[in-house]
């Protein structure tokens, strides 16, 4: 960057000490309330689009998919808020107020009587989803310091994308069990009261061992240091580092396949005349490998770097993405969900990390919100995009296509990122 750093890691300010092992116990509590984060998603991903389908009679997967709309617009707006509010009035308020805001979400996808409410319980979800998943990715990288910042992250993720994937199996069985509402989203709302208890009760502020690093934070390029404004940190992590504006088309690309996943995956199977259990399965494998990856590949991007795992990473899933639309039984839809979510995991700890490499600790909360806006942006152009291609041309067209673009974003990463922006010390 501006952005490249020399980082000391120990002992900060008035006794705070940054690393993993001296913060275990804080570090795994919040491990558990992103696992709770990450469940609170996943009550919708099996059974949403099949009560578009068949509660609601959206047959235009454009209108059907407005709900993802509504979240990634809602979670993009809030991560890009999240940082700011973070910087200013603490990592903990934030974090409570994330869950506080999710309390009504499972009683309007319960009640709700019109797509119009369900699109609006989405995105109070989204800015739930942002203020919580946002809060918890900061307090994990407060905690650690530089060296371990990978694992960390590939920690954060995992836990979240493991709740994910556990909710969308359960309630995929649930649904099957005893319809598609109200059972399923009660697991969802006993996320919401656990996450929020456990938040209140016993996680800790972490933005002194932010402000620790930062007093021993030397910057090597003029301009990198504490006193950038938050426009200033939006161009610069969006457009002007080739590093930051690379990690951030990257996100956005990641999660518009998963916004199209979300949305047209379930249908496509179920139109193939799979089971709900084994559209639950598809489902919740893709997000468990996802997750279980991450607690590899986080760890291993700190060793060998970012930018290849991320080149690689999307190379995987857009393999895994052309799978999809090529067949049309269980078994090779079953091997794509696994590429995808290899492909997923390589990426995800390891965008989140570099963002965490170049980012000054005094702005670093910004960017990672800036990051996450266009990450999570995604959701919402991947929807739009999926959903009109799928009307026009078909869904397994829309999925190539969709394909076609994930391989691209990696040739950007390639391409324009920085290889010398990591470092472990």
């Amino acid at each position: 960057m501006q952005g490249r750093t020399l980082q000391r890691q120990g002992r900060g300010s008035a006794g705070t000490v940054l690393g993993l092992r001296q913060n275990l116990a804080q570090f795994m509590l919040l491990v558990a309330v992103n696992a709770l984060v990450g469940g609170t998603l996943g009550q919708e991903r099996t059974v949403l689009p099949l009560l578009a389908d068949q509660v609601f009679g959206l047959g235009q997967y454009t209108a059907a998919l407005t709900y993802i709309v509504a979240f990634g617009v809602a979670k993009a707006a809030t991560n890009y808020f999240a940082g700011t509010l973070s910087d200013r009035y603490g990592r903990k308020p934030v974090l409570v107020a994330g869950w506080l805001i999710a309390l009504p979400v499972p009683f309007l996808l319960i009640f709700g009587d019109s797509w119009g409410l369900i699109v609006a319980a989405n995105v109070v979800l989204g800015i739930s989803q942002g203020l919580t998943w946002s809060t918890t990715v900061m307090m994990k990288m407060d905690l650690v310091g530089p060296k371990r910042r990978g694992l960390a992250m590939g920690l954060n993720e995992a836990a979240g994308y493991l709740g994910v994937a556990g909710t969308a199996l359960a309630t995929g069985y649930i649904a099957s069990s005893f319809g598609l509402r109200p059972w399923p989203f009660l697991l969802g709302a006993a996320f919401i009261a656990i996450g929020l208890g456990l938040s209140v009760l016993t996680v800790r502020e972490t933005h002194h061992h932010a402000k620790a690093e930062a007093a021993g934070h030397v910057s090597v390029h003029a301009g990198a240091g504490a006193g950038l404004r938050t426009r200033d940190v939006f161009t610069l992590t969006s457009f002007r580092d080739r590093s930051l504006s690379s990690i951030s088309q990257a996100g956005l690309v990641n999660n518009l396949n998963d916004g199209l996943a979300w949305g047209l995956f379930p249908v496509l199977f179920v139109s193939s005349g799979l089971s709900l259990n084994q559209v639950g399965i598809l489902a919740a494998v893709y997000p468990a490998v996802w997750g279980a990856g991450q607690l590899f590949t986080g760890a291993a991007s700190d060793r060998w770097g970012r930018k290849w795992f991320i080149v690689a990473g999307m190379g995987v899933q857009a393999a895994g993405l052309a799978l999809v639309a090529a067949s049309h039984s269980f078994w090779p839809w079953l091997a794509a969900a696994i590429l995808l979510g290899l492909g997923t995991a390589m990426v995800y700890p390891a965008l989140l990390a570099a963002v965490g490499d170049v980012a000054h600790p005094a702005w670093r909360a910004r960017s990672v919100g800036v990051y996450r806006l266009w990450r999570d942006g995604g959701f919402a152009i991947g929807a739009l995009t999926a959903g009109l291609l799928a009307d026009l041309y078909g869904i397994p067209a829309a999925i190539a296509t969709i394909a076609a673009l994930t391989a691209a974003s990696g040739l950007v990463v390639a391409l324009r990122m920085r290889s010398n922006d990591h470092t472990t010390g």
